[in-house]
């Protein structure tokens, strides 16, 4: 992956201590400071949110809740009103004046989406809301109300120039796919803005996960894996060290059965139905948030053979899961990941 998962070297300061040298004057150096943890969980983006920070500073893991929330409400969810987004897919057919910050959001996921041939794909808000899988109420929509909405769907909608976006009437954006990841941007900046932290482990919902900096003992960071059939078990363990993004995209989290199929929440853009990959899960390692998230989508709906090139684009790693529990992972980070659950089998 870019850059590679390389193993970091500690840096180890030697102080000489000159002492017993008249006329020299020289001190003992101070000793570094030691970090202290601080730990604290919330309830933030609709989802639990778990924070560990090091630092050498005060306790700031309370920063971390009004951080999300704030880029939630002023910008990236469409079902908030007075959101920058909701302002936008309100004025569909009307070119809309974009803030610098939802610009970028908007290009990142148009880039990913254009990348992945549509397999991402930032315009499912209405077919999303008629499968309905967040209210737990979810059945399958008839036919007839699928194909009626399809027109609608497809990136190639949204024109986005420079500063100016604009959706044709009917067409509505949803960052969804995306939002936790680009929290976890947010959260990076936050952190590399403050020298005094020095690491940090954040999951936002179980699906998103950032690692930064070196705990306080110097030892990898360890990122447990969801068992997709086990909700309390883990299919593994990634040993990472310095400041990754690791999303995570499943057909557990949000589903139900009718006829013995399962219908879970991540929609192939192309049919509006859920995709049928033949994958229980994929877990995208990359070093930024947002593609990542993006990328564990579009990676779920095209299956491991159609993934690897794009992968390969952005320079990120990927753990593929399928229905029979076969797992497959990429070579890049293939030595960093333990599978500990019995009843799969790396392939």
């Amino acid at each position: 992956m870019r850059r590679g998962l390389r193993t970091w070297i500690s840096a180890t300061l030697l102080v000489c201590l000159l002492a017993g040298l008249a006329g020299c004057g020289a001190e003992a150096a101070e000793p570094a400071e030691e970090a202290a943890r601080y730990d604290a969980v919330d309830f933030v983006m609709g989802t639990v949110v778990s924070i560990t920070i090091y630092t050498t500073g005060e306790d700031v893991t309370g920063d971390i809740p009004p951080l999300l929330s704030g880029l939630e409400d002023q910008w990236i969810s469409w079902r908030k009103e007075g959101s920058e987004l909701a302002r936008i897919n309100a004025n569909a057919g009307t070119p809309t004046a974009l803030s610098d910050q939802m610009a970028a959001y908007i290009e990142k996921a148009l880039a990913v989406a254009k990348d992945s041939g549509g397999a991402f794909d930032p315009t499912l808000r209405d077919l999303s809301a008629l499968w309905d899988f967040e209210s737990g109420n979810a059945v399958v929509p008839p036919e007839a109300e699928i194909a009626a909405l399809l027109p609608y769907v497809g990136y190639e909608k949204i024109s986005l120039d420079g500063s100016t976006v604009l959706l044709p009437e009917g067409t509505g954006i949803d960052l969804g796919a995306i939002g936790k990841g680009f929290g976890c941007d947010a959260i990076q900046a936050y952190l590399e803005a403050r020298p005094e932290i020095t690491g940090a482990l954040i999951n936002i919902g179980g699906s998103s996960t950032i690692t930064y900096g070196t705990k306080d003992d110097g030892q990898p960071w360890k990122i447990a894996v969801q068992d997709p059939r086990d909700p309390t078990g883990y299919l593994g363990a990634l040993t990472l060290t310095g400041t990754w993004h690791v999303s995570t995209s499943g057909d557990y989290d949000r589903y139900f059965e009718k006829d013995g199929v399962r219908y879970h929440h991540i929609l192939d853009p192309q049919t509006g139905y859920p995709a049928g990959s033949g994958l229980m899960s994929v877990t995208v390692i990359s070093d930024g948030g947002g593609v990542s998230d993006a990328l564990s989508t579009a990676c779920f709906v095209l299956g491991p053979e159609a993934s690897m090139a794009l992968l390969e684009q952005y320079g990120a790693e990927a753990i593929f899961v399928d229905v029979n529990k076969n797992v497959t992972v990429t070579d890049g980070i293939r030595a960093q990941f333990e599978l500990t659950a019995a009843d799969y089998r790396m392939v």
